[in-house]
């Protein structure tokens, strides 16, 4: 028999497949269509009767990925105005006081929704955990500084989403007290912003941070730039009023030529420092300091002590910007002219360059720019992130991922993984090449239902880190396929290590 559970606003129906309860395209707001698109949102309204939820719901507004991306990550793509929905994987509606575990998927802050077969939930509830995914505003409609709108409107979306999972989670016999909130690339920075906002307090126990950053926000003067930009291409003034009423496939064309432009001349004078620093030619739209839901940057935030009570692991992946500049020919196309160039385009000291080279005998000049971008997009940040929560008294864990792909020229790269995370290799060899080894996927997927059912990330231990320090200062411990020491201690920052 189909499980029905009942909801604060109403009842639901699932479905059951392999032991596992599936409740799909369940909304926890309102549809942002017409005036809403800009607007706060509002909870859900009631329902009369049963409402099926065994089908997956709309994504919100979205270009897809340019061929060389979605190659690599697959395409879906389901439009729709109700596309503020979660979908909750569980092994028992029945239970009570399992552990929770809410993800917030990436996308650059303009892609991607909870329907992605990566993101299925159906693993984590197998092994005892309730799973939800969220969809928010993407883009324009989520991010764009706008005079007369709220800031943010994409993470008071995530923000509404866990007030409704704390609100319903125990109809699918999850614990609303020991919820882990976890994301990666857009969603870890969200994940990040959200530890360190006045308005999350409460709302979740622990936090993972995936290839994310706490210093991923815009000062609210910039973003404004970027917004003015968008209306330009449409050729109306940049108001509440005027892009309220803009066709949406006409607004996410302006939004994609923005976005181009922007990477392709990222001249601080015309888009804002803090866009071109943060954004790297990869994001246009990112959250906006706004002194309100982002009081300031959350690294200065955490540093000072908010989230400090949150348990925290963060990390990421070797080789993070390969996937931003393999696929796509970048990383061929640099030569040892445009290296220096490419650098100091976004405030890079060209120098840096010949470190690097000198550690790396034989890179390329591609080589060098994606070792570069790696270090200090991700690398160096989760350091910060590690070193400013630990320092205010917070349990930080750190972890690297360096399984190779076997897609040639992608190493250890950004979103690779998510289907080890996930444990749904099954069909993500267009990413990961033929025969990844799901040994990785059941320990490296063990460890995070450890730390959202303790905190305690030794559970998913079966050797295959090293050990949790080595000379290097930015070394944690390694998902990989060898095996290594069976330890993972929290994060000791080293005495040389400089945060800030």
């Amino acid at each position: 028999m189909d499980p029905v559970v009942s909801l604060t606003t109403g009842w639901v129906r699932g479905r059951v497949t392999g032991g596992v309860s599936a409740f799909l395209g369940i909304p926890y707001a309102a549809a942002p269509v017409g005036p809403a698109r800009f607007e706060a949102p509002r909870p859900a309204q009631p329902w009369d009767g049963v409402r099926d939820a065994t089908a997956l719901g709309a994504m919100a507004t979205q270009a897809l990925y340019a061929p060389p991306i979605a190659a690599l990550l697959g395409t879906t793509n389901l439009p729709g105005d109700e596309h503020l929905h979660v979908n909750v994987w569980t092994p028992d509606p029945a239970a009570s006081g399992l552990p929770v575990m809410v993800w917030i998927h990436g996308g650059a802050f303009t892609r991607g929704g909870n329907a992605l077969a990566v993101y299925d939930g159906s693993a984590f509830a197998r092994d005892g955990v309730v799973l939800v995914s969220v969809n928010y505003r993407l883009g324009v409609p989520g991010f764009a500084a706008l005079e007369g709108a709220p800031s943010n409107r994409g993470l008071r979306d995530q923000l509404l989403a866990l007030a409704w999972v704390q609100e319903n989670v125990a109809a699918f016999g999850g614990d609303p007290g020991n919820v882990t909130v976890f994301g990666e690339s857009a969603g870890g920075m969200s994940v990040a912003t959200l530890l360190a906002s006045p308005a999350a307090e409460g709302l979740f126990r622990r936090a993972v941070v995936q290839s994310g950053t706490a210093t991923a926000v815009a000062d609210e003067d910039d973003a404004r730039l970027v917004t003015k930009a968008v209306a330009a291409q449409l050729g109306v003034p940049a108001t509440v009023e005027a892009l309220g009423a803009a066709d949406p496939e006409q607004l996410l064309e302006a939004q994609n030529a923005v976005a181009l432009a922007l990477a392709q001349a990222p001249d601080p004078a015309r888009w804002g420092a803090s866009v071109i620093r943060n954004g790297l030619g990869v994001m246009s739209f990112f959250p906006t300091v706004d002194g309100d839901v982002v009081p300031d940057v959350p690294l200065a935030r955490i540093a000072a002590g908010a989230g400090s009570g949150v348990e925290l692991l963060t990390g990421t992946t070797r080789d993070e910007f390969r996937f931003f500049l393999v696929p796509t020919g970048i990383a061929v196309m640099v030569n040892d002219v445009a290296l220096p160039v490419l650098l100091a385009r976004y405030g890079i000291d060209p120098s840096v360059a010949q470190v690097y080279a000198a550690s790396r005998p034989g890179a390329s000049a591609g080589d060098l720019l994606a070792a570069i971008l790696t270090d200090l997009a991700f690398r160096r940040e989760t350091v910060r992130l590690a070193d400013a929560h630990t320092a205010a008294g917070g349990r930080t864990h750190v972890h690297e991922f360096d399984w190779v792909s076997g897609v040639p020229g992608l190493g250890a790269c950004h979103a690779l993984e998510l289907p080890f995370v996930f444990d749904t290799l099954s069909g993500a060899e267009p990413l990961t090449g033929p025969n990844p080894p799901p040994q990785l996927a059941d320990e490296m997927h063990a460890a995070w239902v450890a730390f959202a059912s303790s905190g305690d990330t030794l559970a998913g231990m079966r050797g295959t880190r090293t050990s949790a320090r080595s000379s290097c200062s930015v070394c944690p411990p390694r998902f990989s396929s060898t095996p290594g020491p069976r330890s993972w201690p929290p994060w000791t920052p080293r005495a040389d290590e400089v945060s800030g």
